[in-house]
Order: C-alpha cells, then structure tokens, then sequence
C-alpha cells in the first residue's frame, strides 16, 4: 500500500511531441445519456478533453443530439441508434479509449454497449450505471474484460457488482483479481488496485469534492489519459490525484463544472515540482 503522489506516476504521463498532431494524442468516446440527463457526459467528455486527448466524441442517440451538439465546441458528437452502431463506430482503430457510465441509463442499451467495447478491446472506463446494469450478472461483466478497465466505483455501486465494503484497502484489491480490472474505490480516501495486488491510496480529498457530477469528471481525466496510451493503474492514480488537486485550487463554492478548468494550473504546477 503506497501513498499516492506524482513521483509514482510521473514518468508515464503523456508527453507532447513537437512534430505530434492531434491523432498522436488519441480519440476517445464518451457513451452519452438520455436527453434528460446530459450533463454528466458532457462533464466528463471536456475532462477528457482538458487533460489531453487529441480527440474526444460524444456517442449518443439521435434523440438528444441537438442537445450534445448545441452544448459543445471542441468535443463532437456522434449520433448512434443502438449498439449495433455504436459497435460500427467504435471498431474505428483511431478510436482507442471509452467511458460508458456518467448518466448512460440503467438499461439493456447500456448494458449492450459496454459489452461491444470490451469485446472491441478498447481501452474502458466503467463508471456508475455502466456498473449497475450488471448487478444481477456481474460475472458476465468480468469475463469479458480482456483489455486494460478502469472501475470507478462509489462504495453503493461497489457493493452491487462485489461485496458490502468492510476493508476498503484488501477489498478493492480482491475486487479487482476477481474482475481483472483496476478497481479505482472512491471516497475521502480513494483506493486504486491493480489485479497483480498493486495499490495506491489517494489520501485525504477534499471535502468540495462531495458535489454531484465530481465523480463524472473523474472517469473523464481517466479516460483522456488512457486515451494517450497511459496504462491503466497509472492513470487511474495520476486522475485521481490531479482531480484533488484540482478541487484544491479552485477552493470554496466547487462545483463539478469548476474543475476541468483547474486542470490547466494544476498541469503547470505538476510540471514545476
């Protein structure tokens, strides 16, 4: 168990490259939600964004599309009917990492759609209902990890896929042997462990963080980093960090939109240590 800070991550955060064009840097795809609830998508598509992906697009139903495409600039939208086509769009090799989870809808389509990009082998952040909609068949959600997979459950969403959290350090790291992800746990204290038994703690957040939409620009960072060829663990733990620090910045009256912006400073301060 290790503490977590950028001296562990450092040297695997993506670099820029003077001759590097924005294909260099990655495409990812941020699985959007219902036209009731586009927020958190959104949220975590300019995260992405913000932390470096070259590329990020949001996939969504042709349903709310005016709403993604009217609400976005640099991050564009892809309309997708089912997951048949979401399978056509993300079989795109440029295409190297998905989020599917902030506000997707507890449904069969969500479900369909995380399938189609594990067995894609996409680089996966599995975030909130794309958790959910696997409670009653979890083990159909594991078998199919074969790529690097991020997990970024709460401790409720924890419990829905594993087990009711009693030690939150060993549970993460038996959760994630058993799912062959990296299960990142959040909390005060979050926990990210590896399923070869790695595990870093992210101590301390701060209590800003508590605010709806936090954990949506979380798996957004996750998400660009991979996206930029980082490995999973890592990512996870540089994410998590920059996410507190981030909160840290910014200070008093946080909310989630608030954070991407800080990211930024939070890079150059990184930079400067």
């Amino acid at each position: 168990m290790t503490d977590n800070d950028p001296d562990l991550w450092r040297d695997a955060l993506p670099r820029l490259k003077p001759d590097g064009s924005k294909y260099d840097r990655g495409h990812a795809i941020v699985f959007g939600g219902p036209v009731h609830s586009t927020g958190a998508a959104r949220m975590a598509a300019r995260a992405a964004l913000r932390i470096g992906a070259g590329l990020v697009s949001v996939a969504c139903s042709p349903a709310s599309l005016t709403v993604y495409a009217a609400t976005l600039q640099a991050v564009m939208t892809k309309p997708v009917k089912d997951a048949g086509a979401f399978a056509a769009l993300i079989a795109d090799p440029r295409i190297n990492a998905v989020l599917i989870g902030p506000a997707a809808g507890v449904n069969s389509h969500t479900r369909a759609c995380v399938l189609k990009a594990l067995e894609a082998k996409k680089a996966c952040v599995l975030d909130a209902d794309a958790l959910t909609v696997f409670k009653d068949d979890a083990k159909a959600l594991f078998s199919a990890i074969v790529s690097p997979v991020v997990l970024t459950p709460h401790e409720g969403e924890f419990a829905r896929i594993f087990w009711t959290v009693g030690d939150r350090e060993a549970d993460a790291v038996r959760a994630a042997r058993s799912s062959g992800a990296v299960v990142l746990l959040k909390g005060r204290d979050t926990v990210i462990a590896a399923p070869d038994g790695r595990v870093i703690i992210n101590r301390d957040a701060p209590p800003q963080l508590a605010t709806a939409g936090s954990g949506d620009v979380l798996a957004g960072l996750i998400t660009g980093l991979l996206a930029q060829g980082m490995d999973a663990f890592h990512a996870a733990a540089a994410a998590a960090w920059m996410h507190a620090e981030a909160a840290r910045h910014f200070g008093p009256g946080l909310i989630a939109e608030d954070l991407e912006t800080q990211i930024p400073a939070v890079l150059t301060a990184l930079a400067q240590r």
